[in-house]
């Protein structure tokens, strides 16, 4: 068949489309241009994805295996669907994932649709998940499993889908692309979010503060207090921290401390010790479903609050658009804006956004 492969120009994406030539199928590889890579490094390639020296190496990929290669200019999409969003989840004082937004509104709804336009029959991609009978499925490299990152794309667009690598083991991939000579084979993975390049994510809030009519005054320096609301010192933006942050701090005292919570009413940073990380409970938003749960429904899933993170036993209660989470232990550093994806062994069963921690 006549498949697209969607191509980064890293070692996971040519060898996904490699094993598609192998196969003997008719593979289109297509990379994305996604953002102005205005002072990103063209050499060192690897590190940061879509960048220019990217897609020189998956163009030179497909003409190794003899294949057509188009890249799209995707940069108007991505820069308001993903980078917007973070700049503004940031400055409401929440944690936002932008990997998630991009494969949600970016990746894989233009991609398929250019795949359709294009006469193929299926669009391939180089993440480590599985897809079976419909059900999307953790890879079988742990390691490497990118199902954290695909919640949110709708089951119809998924029907569409290969994933090529999903029963490979990455040792197994550069050893691949290696035999066969691939440019990509050792390209380091992506370290950094590729938008941000070599700034800070409060760099960027600010760069895009006019653009985006955010004031003044939501970007300004505010007081660090403790749980008692004690004034312990200043920090330079509720945009420039995080939930978990020990580092950059700059408060007085020998014991380590952490933030708790972000207050932007107030545009207070809340800190105590590692301890006042621990929350039992979580509500969701805008939940999307992978499975047939039913629109009120509870049932027994682990639960995975950021993508290196650990699953962990809970209940879930599931009530339409909205879920709420009772952990069997508590998790740490649950932070409002940070996905959270619901599994049933291998199985993604849906997952949302954290709206609210509780106790």
């Amino acid at each position: 068949m006549r498949i697209v492969c969607a191509m980064s120009g890293g070692v996971d994406s040519s060898v996904a489309a490699a094993l598609l030539v192998e196969a003997g199928h008719e593979v289109v590889g297509l990379t994305m241009r996604l953002y102005d890579a205005s002072g990103h490094e063209r050499q060192g390639r690897g590190g940061s994805c879509c960048s220019p020296a990217e897609i020189d190496q998956a163009r030179d990929v497909c003409a190794l295996l003899g294949i057509p290669h188009y890249t799209v200019d995707e940069q108007e999409r991505f820069s308001a669907q993903v980078i917007d969003d973070f700049a503004r989840e940031y400055a409401r004082g929440r944690t936002p994932n932008p990997c998630v937004r991009c494969n949600e509104h970016v990746k894989f709804g233009p991609l398929v649709a250019r795949a359709r336009a294009l006469g193929a029959e299926a669009l391939a991609t180089g993440h480590y998940a599985r897809l079976e009978d419909g059900a999307l499925l953790r890879a079988a490299d742990a390691t490497k499993d990118q199902t954290y990152f695909l919640f949110a794309v709708p089951p119809a667009l998924l029907a569409g889908v290969q994933f090529p690598l999903g029963t490979w083991l990455k040792d197994q991939v550069r050893a691949k692309a290696r035999a066969l000579g691939l440019p990509s084979a050792d390209t380091p993975d992506s370290q950094e979010l590729c938008f941000v390049g070599g700034r800070d994510h409060g760099e960027l809030v600010e760069a895009r503060a006019a653009t985006l009519g955010l004031a003044t005054e939501e970007l300004a320096p505010g007081e660090v207090v403790d749980a008692e609301g004690r004034v312990l010192g200043a920090h330079g933006g509720i945009h420039r921290v995080t939930i978990g942050q020990r580092r950059g701090l700059r408060i007085p005292g020998t014991s380590p401390r952490y933030v708790l919570r972000v207050l932007p009413a107030q545009r207070q940073v809340v800190v105590g010790d590692a301890a006042d990380l621990e929350t039992h409970a979580l509500t969701l938003a805008d939940f999307r479903r992978l499975a047939p749960l039913g629109e009120h429904a509870t049932v027994r899933a682990e639960v995975q609050i950021r993508h290196r993170g650990r699953p962990a036993p809970a209940r879930v209660e599931l009530a339409g658009e909205r879920a709420t989470i009772h952990f069997e232990t508590p998790v740490q550093a649950a932070a409002p804006g940070q996905a959270a994806v619901i599994y049933a062994g291998d199985r993604v069963l849906g997952g949302g956004w954290i709206a609210e921690t509780g106790a």
